[in-house]
């Protein structure tokens, strides 16, 4: 179950928070973000290339944009850049104390944004669908970190991840059309999600949950902060592969590549002073691990 794996070296790097990869179908390269230092990176495996954008405030997530471009979840709302590379904001929010963090793109193009306190206060942060028009509905109104955010791939359980309870608890998701004001629904033509349940709780001393993905087996990756490692729980929440890592602070995980075969993992420097091992707060990957799912862009 426990295993060692060749890891490349995807992007050197000494990111502080380093988190969200996200494979851009369309460009064929690997986006993610160090939330701490204001930046969003990309890499094309094709070519080593790589690009640096600084926004203006933290940045939790960017995503791509189905006409080109980024939407971005920022300190005081959710921003997009366009293909020339302009900026505006979508959803603009601000709430003192508090910024985004991680987000995740659904089947229906939607994107669900997540919010936490800086000082991590309980019940401080949410979780939101905000829809291409910048039309925004609070789904979870207290929560701590809100953290990672995946869907099975028939759509039809999302997983989430609020990290300090140690859990990724799961959804049901129905379509929503023509049910608004049903417990659950997220907006009148968005879907309906409900039954929250747990699906996995970490045990005490493994770590915490971070990000996650799903495969095409419906199996959920999730990246343990404080950890060392990333694990694979099978649809019906069996532990069946442990990669361990030699750095503590695994961030998020995501499949990339054109055939979509390898896992990427970002990773943290903060809070390890001059200890930190080399490789943490790299981009790092594992060649050939498993089968991931298309991601699919934001339609704002």
């Amino acid at each position: 179950m426990s295993t060692r794996p060749s890891l490349d070296i995807a992007v050197r790097a000494a990111a502080v928070l380093g988190e969200g990869p996200t494979w851009d179908a369309a460009a064929r390269r690997l986006i993610w973000v160090d939330i701490l230092s204001s930046r969003v990176h990309t890499y094309d495996p094709a070519t080593g290339r790589r690009t640096t954008l600084a926004t203006e405030q933290h940045v939790g997530a960017a995503k791509p944009r189905a006409g080109g471009g980024l939407v971005v979840n920022l300190r005081d709302g959710i921003g997009v850049y366009g293909a020339d590379g302009g900026f505006a904001w979508l959803l603009r929010e601000a709430v003192p104390g508090r910024r985004g963090n991680d987000a995740a793109v659904a089947p229906d193009g939607s994107l669900w944004a997540g919010t936490m306190r800086y000082d991590e206060a309980t019940g401080g942060g949410t979780l939101s669908r905000v829809g291409a028009d910048g039309s925004r509905t609070e789904f979870l109104p207290e929560v701590t970190v809100s953290n990672g955010i995946g869907w099975s791939p028939d759509g039809r359980l999302m997983y989430y991840i609020d990290t300090p309870t140690r859990r990724i608890d799961v959804f049901d998701v129905a379509d929503g059309a023509g049910v608004a004001g049903a417990a659950g629904a997220v907006g009148t033509d968005g879907p309906v999600i409900s039954g929250r349940r747990p699906f996995v709780e970490v045990e005490a001393g493994a770590g915490f949950p971070d990000g996650l993905c799903v495969d095409a087996d419906g199996a959920v990756w999730v990246a343990l902060w404080d950890g060392a490692a990333i694990r694979r729980y099978t649809p019906d929440g069996t532990l069946d592969r442990v990669v361990e890592l030699p750095f503590p602070r695994p961030t998020a995980c995501a499949f990339g590549g054109t055939d979509l075969r390898d896992l990427y993992l970002t990773s943290a420097r903060v809070g390890l002073g001059a200890a930190a091992p080399p490789l943490a707060g790299s981009l790092l990957v594992i060649q050939g691990v498993g089968q991931g799912l298309a991601q699919p862009a934001f339609a704002g």
